[in-house]
Order: structure tokens, then sequence, then C-alpha cells
């Protein structure tokens, strides 16, 4: 049988932790789990006053009233600086120093690593809330070789084997299982992502076609086998004939900012804000105008300027940024399917994870572009990684953020292909004249006065 080429990234090996030379740390500021096996290896130390300190920062989580195991173990209690008490003054960790990495738990062993199986094979993305790992990730031309994305299309005449018992079975219209195409619609997403013919907007546009399209087949509404869908869909994309219409495809900032400020509002009402996330947030109003008196109309041509002076020059000479951010989201993700199915075996909406891509997208576009305003001539990839740094901290590890935000794009009519089309684009911008700041969810004027 023959078999698309795996695509397999390895730049997570390349991730090097630089200790006390990191500009934030990943031992504050949230929840440490820790796993059984971890508390095990602890209660056979011996006796000393790390073992001590061990003892009595573990807080075990009680049994649920059924009493199934809990989804965390335990739980490091926190400082009141909230910060790990395990960490050293020179910020390192005292059970690493002291035990080694064996000892350490596995959320701090794997950290920054986000590891998974997809059947036998293991695959890893890189969290971008850690700055060192954006580093890597953002600013490397080469993260994946596009020769390497090639699809061919012979080799994916049979369904890839993700579990062994789907080996040599083919998806049934109707029956909600692409998990045996996984590699193939993974390849060709990520060929999509990489193919420059098309700015980036549009190429994040049409993976909302690609999505709807393999929902249908889930459903049983378009009778057509993975492989010809496939086939078809890049011949598609490649004869050009879906430009024409994209290029109508409506751009509107005013909606556009105030999704993104929404969003951001979300960000700031949860608890444990960091100092770094507040400085990109101050830095972001101030790119956009935000001021006493400042109304989504003034506030969306100053982003519209943002944009078009500072934000897309600095990208149209490092396109592999923004490139790499979605490679490393898609992966993280394990998109088009989302984790959460991947691991239940559950049909996927790909139509709603595509909504979750482009929100998570838009949100660190809007952060980008008012801090390219901010530092106007000066905007530099040290901005970038502080900015998508930490932001990612912040919604890459809020539980709930990514179901909240899909909320709010159903609520605001903008998680259809016209309003994902408006949260995309950027390059025709419109006239908002006479708009007021209209939405209650925005950082409104007082907001905007505390930060």
């Amino acid at each position: 049988m023959r078999q698309t080429e795996l695509i397999h990234p390895t730049y997570t090996e390349s991730f090097r932790c630089i200790g006390p030379a990191c500009e934030d740390n990943c031992c504050k500021g949230w929840t440490i789990p820790v796993d059984r096996a971890a508390n095990d290896k602890f209660r056979i130390l011996p006796p000393s006053p790390l073992r001590t300190l061990i003892d009595a920062s573990i807080v075990l989580t009680p049994q649920s009233d059924d009493g199934s195991e809990p989804a965390t173990f335990a739980t490091i209690r926190m400082t009141a600086s909230n910060v790990c008490p395990l960490l050293s003054e020179d910020n390192q960790c005292r059970i690493h120093r002291e035990f080694g990495e064996a000892f350490l738990p596995h959320v701090c062993d794997a950290y920054p690593r986000i590891v998974y199986s997809v059947g036998d094979i293991e695959e890893k993305a890189l969290a971008l809330s850690c700055p060192e790992a954006a580093r890597l990730v953002l600013l490397n031309p080469e993260l994946l070789n596009p020769e390497l994305l090639d699809v061919n299309h012979a080799a994916i005449a049979e369904p890839i084997s993700i579990y062994g018992q789907l080996q040599g079975s083919d998806h049934v219209e109707g029956t909600g299982s692409l998990q045996p195409w996984f590699w193939s619609i993974r390849e060709s997403v990520l060929a999509l992502i990489l193919n420059r013919t098309f700015p980036l907007w549009q190429r994040l546009f049409l993976l909302s076609i690609f999505c709807r399209q393999l929902d249908s087949i889930i459903k049983g509404d378009l009778k057509c086998s993975v492989p010809t869908f496939l086939r078809e869909f890049e011949a598609t994309v490649a004869s050009g004939t879906l430009l024409p219409g994209m290029e109508t495809l409506p751009a509107d900032l005013a909606r556009q900012l105030d999704v993104v400020l929404r969003l951001a509002g979300m960000l700031l009402h949860s608890s444990n804000v960091h100092p770094r996330f507040v400085d990109c947030i101050q830095a972001f109003t101030a790119g956009i105008g935000n001021r006493p008196g400042a109304t989504l109309e003034s506030l969306t041509t100053q982003y519209a300027l943002a944009h078009e002076r500072y934000y897309e020059p600095f990208f149209d000479r490092q396109p592999h940024i923004l490139e790499n951010y979605m490679v490393n989201t898609i992966l993280r993700c394990q998109f088009p399917f989302g984790r959460e199915a991947m691991r239940t075996g559950a049909s996927p909406s790909m139509t709603r994870e595509h909504a979750l891509l482009i929100a998570q997208f838009a949100l660190m576009k809007g952060f980008l572009i008012g801090v390219a305003g901010f530092h106007g001539g000066a905007f530099s990839t040290d901005h970038v990684v502080h900015t998508v740094q930490s932001a990612s901290k912040h919604f890459e590890h809020h539980l709930e953020f990514l179901n909240q935000a899909h909320a709010l794009l159903v609520e605001s009519q903008m998680d259809g292909e016209r309003g994902l089309a408006i949260l995309l684009r950027n390059d025709r911008p419109v006239s908002t004249r006479g708009e007021k700041s209209r939405s209650q969810g925005t950082i409104g004027a007082s907001e905007r006065q505390s930060i």
C-alpha cells in the first residue's frame, strides 16, 4: 500500500531552555500540575530541606463524588506573588538542579513542547508562551522545507492508518470519520499555508472553503472521496479561478477592530494578567490612537494607518514570520480536526476549528498592527516576539478562551465566510465615517484610560 509522505516537523528538537537568561519565567503566573508518577518520585526522596519544601508545596486534588480519578492529580501551591516556591533566587528550578530532570513533573519536563500522538507516531509543537520557543518558531525562514509539502496524489490513493483498525478502510459518506486521512488532509493544509501565490489572508480564507467541504463529506452532503476532493481542490486553487471572487470579499476594518478589541478585553478580564502582557496591551492601544475621547472611527483610522505604514511593509519583507506562526498553530491544535476530537474519536467540526484558527490569527494580527503603529519605523522582530509570546501566554493556556472566542464570533455573526473574510482582510479599508464606538464589549473609554 502506498502512502503519502508524512510531514513530521523536527524543529522542536532544536529548542534549548536559556534558563536565567530568559526575559520571562515559566514558573510563575499560572497553575503547575503535578502528575501521580512525579509525586511518587517525590515521596521516595531522602529527608532534606528541599524534600520538606516539596511536601509542603504539593496540593492533592480531591477525588470527584463518583470516585473517578481527577484530571489533574495534584498542583503546586504558588507563593503570594504567584511564583513556584521551588524556584531559586537565581530563577532556577531547585528540583532540576538537585535531583535532575527525571524528577520533574511531566509538564515541567515537557514545556514548552506540546506532545501528542497520531496513532503510533509522536508529534510535537511548541507553546509560544515561552520567549525562546517564540524566537525559534517565528524567526526561522526555513522552519519547514516547502519541498516536503508537494502533494504526491498517487501516494494518497489509499487511506493512511493512524489507528491500526483503520488500515485499508475508506471513508463512507455520512459516517463522520475522516481520521484515516489525517496526514493527507494536513499535508494539503500546510501546502496551502506556504503557497505564496496568494497573500496570506487569501490562503486562510481558502481554508474556510476547504473545511466546509470536508464537513460536507463527513455529513454525506458532498458525494466525493477524500483523495478526489484533495486533487480537485488543489487543482482549483492552482488554476486561479477563485481569485476574482476573493477580490470582491468585504473589507470592514471597523468591524475587524471591534472584534479584536472585544477579544483583548476578554483576556484583560482573565486572572493573572502579567506585566509583559500589560506592556503589550499598552503598546497596542497607543499604536491605534487610544486616548480619552477616542471613538471606533478614530481608532479604525489609526489602525489602518499603522497597518499600511508599518505592519504590512515589515511582514512583506519577512513573510515567513506569520507563516511560521500559522504552521505552529496548526500543529499545536491538530487542525483541522482539533485536539479534543483526535483524543476522543468524536466527529470534528472542521468549520468550527477554522473559525477558532482565524480568531487566534485575527487577535495576534490586531495586536501586532497596534504595536507596529506604536513603534513606527523602529518596529522589529524583538517587538514581534514580545507581542506573540506575551499574548500567547494568556490565550494559549486559557482553557475557556477559545470557546469564549467562538461564542463571540457567533454572537457577532462573524463565524461565516463573510465575517471571517472581514477578520482576515486589511488591504482595502472602508470608510467608517459617522460610526461611533458602539460595542459594549470593546475596551471602552474608562478601560482605555486605566491601562
